[in-house]
């Protein structure tokens, strides 16, 4: 893949199918020839804002990539309003899939959009969570281009909802420094919503103390934090975004979820938030998952009990009482495939899908031995201090093998086309097996009914900076 020695050479790439206009001040971006930059122009344009070596040439390709995506109707885009409809009961039930994208980051997101398209579904998400841009090395702008780029590539005509997954306060620097931990996630918040991210997931759950004796107490700094970062979104958000954002009662892998802990949460959120303010649209619970699975010595993974009556209860409690979507599913992407219908008979509005399309990449009988064994030895080297005592080798791989994806990110993107493409179709198969099982088939209707792709976006001059 060529890599663009300057700008000069990227508006040679762009000659006769987009034009760029106003660079300098009020850029602008025409797409004159839909068919071409689908073709190999947008690969050569996600690979430059992803590896170029200088961030006026990132920078510059994430602008076009984001302005061409607008144009051709596939833009970023909140989610909120498609969730005040569900929480009215004026769509139909459905659970929308949010899929983390952890490695090999085009080539998986254009399997969600081919799947998308045989379906002719639009209620999907990419999403990247906190701790995942950190170790997959995928800040919010390039995560964002490389969505937009996915679905520009595979003719997708709807909103593109891109999402900060687990936005989280750490709680053991929340122990140490309050302030400090917090403003970890505000930093964040203000750098992933002008990226194209109009859906945030605020995880301050993990600041729910049990030792407490009342449950409003316990929820408490959950419910204060939660607040006021709703409030920074809100600030952030463009004129015309309201972006969706999510809030989190019970830590995931810990004890499940209760009506009363939701209730209490609610109520003090709403009293803290300031007078008129859009709140949150849904809301995540515990069930019984965590988040990967449990790996066996052997590697496998152990099956999971998830209590579904958790989801039900709640999410009927959301829409009826407060006007949310429903309940949001952490960590389900291992549970056995028989189960994932259970979830729009549950009412959960969202469920949340990333270890087990990493499995996939991993487990590729394509994917080649070297890379592998590569990853291995890295991990091994470089992740040792996480082995715990008594862990067998395979289980060991199991849970850093995430962590292979950040050092290894250009050998996944260069990977043979013939490899990628093979991968790339068994993660198609997969995802409309579920986007089929979570009632999305169809929905890209309803999607363009309640949601609009946001008309601006940010200018040239940012885009760069932020690369």
């Amino acid at each position: 893949m060529n890599k663009f020695a300057g700008v000069t050479e990227l508006e040679a790439a762009l000659e006769g199918v987009v034009e760029r206009e106003g660079v300098g001040g009020g850029e602008r971006v025409r797409v004159l020839d839909p068919a071409r930059l689908r073709g190999t122009v947008i690969d050569t344009l996600v690979y430059n804002a992803v590896f170029a070596a200088t961030p006026e040439v990132r920078g510059t390709c994430r602008h076009v990539i984001r302005c061409a995506a607008q144009a051709l109707g596939c833009g970023p885009a909140s989610i909120h309003d498609l969730y005040a409809a569900m929480g009215r009961g004026d769509v139909p039930a459905m659970t929308v899939p949010a899929i983390n994208i952890r490695g090999m980051s085009y080539d998986t997101a254009r399997a969600v959009v081919r799947a998308a398209r045989r379906l002719d579904a639009g209620a999907f998400i990419f999403e990247v969570a906190k701790s995942e841009i950190g170790y997959t090395f995928q800040r919010p702008a390039e995560y964002a281009a490389v969505m937009l780029a996915a679905a520009i590539k595979e003719g997708h005509e709807g909103p593109v909802f891109i999402q900060g997954d687990h936005f989280q306060v750490n709680a053991k620097k929340y122990r140490a420094d309050p302030e400090a931990a917090v403003e970890e996630v505000r930093a964040l918040i203000r750098e992933a919503v002008p990226a194209g991210f109009y859906n945030i997931d605020i995880d301050t759950s993990t600041l729910v103390d049990l030792s407490r004796a009342t449950v409003t107490e316990q929820q408490r700094d959950n419910f204060e934090r939660a607040a006021e970062l709703t409030a920074l979104v809100r600030e952030a958000e463009p004129d015309d975004v309201t972006v969706s954002v999510g809030g989190e009662i019970g830590e995931v892998g810990e004890k499940n979820s209760t009506v009363e802990e939701f209730e209490a949460f609610m109520e003090g959120y709403r009293a803290a938030l300031p007078e008129g303010m859009e709140g949150i649209s849904k809301i995540s619970v515990q069930t019984g998952t965590s988040h990967g699975g449990v790996p066996l010595p052997d590697g496998s993974v152990a099956e999971v009990a998830l209590d579904f009556g958790v989801l039900k209860t709640i999410s009927q409690v959301a829409r009826s009482r407060y006007g949310l979507s429903g309940t949001v599913q952490h960590g389900a992407s291992t549970l056995p495939d028989e189960a994932f219908h259970r979830f729009v008979q549950s009412d959960a509005s969202e469920v949340h899908l990333a270890t087990g399309f990493q499995n996939m990449v991993y487990e590729s009988a394509h994917l080649p031995e070297d890379l592998k064994a590569d990853v291995a030895a890295w991990l091994t080297e470089h992740c040792a201090a996480e082995r715990k005592e008594g862990q067998t080798e395979a289980q060991f791989l199991y849970k850093t093998r995430k962590k292979g994806f950040g050092p290894f990110k250009e050998r996944f993107w260069t990977l043979p086309e013939p490899v990628r493409a093979a991968i790339g179709r068994e993660l198609e198969d997969k995802l409309q097996f579920l986007f089929e099982q979570l009632a999305v088939k169809g929905s890209l209707a309803v999607v363009r009914q309640h949601v609009r792709p946001a008309a601006g976006g940010r200018d040239l001059k940012a885009e760069i900076a932020a690369a």
